[in-house]
C-alpha cells in the first residue's frame, strides 16, 4: 500500500480503490453481525431506532473524517445511509426475535 500521490496510472488508482472496497465490505459485513447481535439486547422498537444514538454517532464519525482528512460531509451522508440499512434490518431481526 502506498499513498494515492504515488500511482502512475488510472488502473493503479482503480487496483486500490477495489483492494480498499474488498476491505469496507469485509468490515460492513462484521458490523452488521454486531448489529444482528445488538437486537438481542433491545426491549422496544424505539431502541432499536434510538436517534441519539445515530446523533452521536454522526458527531463522532464527523470529527474522525476530519482528523483523518476526510471530508466530513461524504462521511456523514455515507454513515446515515448505512445506519439507515442497518437499522432496518436490526427492526427486522428484533421482530423476528420478538415473535419466538
Amino acid at each position: 500500500m502506498h499513498p494515492a500521490a504515488n500511482c502512475t496510472s488510472l488502473d493503479e488508482v482503480r487496483q486500490n480503490i477495489d483492494r480498499i472496497d474488498e476491505a469496507l465490505v469485509a468490515l460492513l459485513a462484521e458490523r452488521g453481525r454486531y448489529v444482528k447481535r445488538a437486537a438481542a439486547f433491545k426491549k422496544t422498537s424505539d431502541d432499536v431506532r434510538a436517534p441519539q444514538r445515530v446523533e452521536r454517532v454522526i458527531e463522532k464519525v464527523r470529527a474522525l473524517a476530519t482528523t483523518l482528512q476526510a471530508n466530513p460531509d461524504i462521511t456523514e451522508q455515507v454513515y446515515r445511509a448505512m445506519i439507515a440499512g442497518f437499522i432496518e434490518a436490526e427492526l427486522a431481526e428484533h421482530a423476528a426475535l420478538r415473535a419466538n
